[in-house]
């Protein structure tokens, strides 16, 4: 279930949107989850980030991997750390009718290679997903 990677470039006058170019949004976890028990998620899925969302099923941030590796080496970890407590990118998330062109260049502005896509209301559809 590992994504594949979309490199984003739209032909000048396209239209393209966020939407077109989106793939599965993959495994999405609540994030009341422990922080070990989203590393076994992920491991077990072979994926290299986890979508995180808050009690009422938007999205509240996207955790990846080496995010989780790193606060699990900390001397401040506890095994009942939750998602929620630990620093994640929380956002903005790409809107699917966002512009293709003006979601790429946001995502290389803050250094992201996936960002979450969402609905109007915050709902998770997909991710985008940069090649450097």
């Amino acid at each position: 279930m590992t994504p594949v990677a979309t490199r984003l470039l739209e032909a000048p006058g396209t239209g393209l949107t966020a939407r077109d170019a989106m793939q599965a949004p993959g495994p999405q976890v609540d994030d009341h989850m422990t922080v070990d028990v989203a590393m076994s998620v992920l491991i077990s899925a072979r994926v290299e980030h986890l979508l995180v969302q808050d009690e009422a099923g938007r999205c509240s941030g996207l955790v990846t991997r080496a995010q989780l590796a790193a606060h699990r080496g900390g001397s401040w970890y506890s095994d009942r750390t939750r998602l929620r407590d630990i620093p994640l990118d929380r956002g903005p998330f790409t809107c699917s009718a966002a512009v293709l062109g003006d979601a790429e260049a946001a995502m290389r502005g803050r250094t992201l290679d996936v960002s979450p896509v969402v609905d109007e209301h915050g709902y998770t559809l997909g991710v985008l997903s940069l090649l450097p």
